[in-house]
């Protein structure tokens, strides 16, 4: 069941991060559940770096830390394909 809803929780925070980067379009369900999860994963990253915590469980403050990671994500996709 907790798979089920880190996936539920990665496609709703891929597919926010989409809509913020501007690339809904280009990408599509898979694509905004990995973003999310993998997002999640970088947000919590970051925010440990500069000492606050990261995705600790289902809440407003890891949902808002996984689309932050998510856009840095997306970012860094659209610097490379530009490259």
């Amino acid at each position: 069941m907790a798979l089920l809803i880190w996936i539920i929780f990665g496609a709703l925070a891929g597919w926010i991060a989409s809509m913020i980067m501007k690339t809904n379009g280009q990408q599509g369900l898979l694509l905004d559940i990995v973003v999310g999860i993998v997002g999640a994963v970088l947000g919590g990253w970051i925010m440990n770096f500069f000492g606050e915590g990261g995705v600790d469980g289902f809440n407003l403050y890891s949902f808002i830390v996984a689309i932050f990671g998510a856009v840095v994500l997306l970012a860094i996709v659209k610097m490379i394909r530009r490259a």
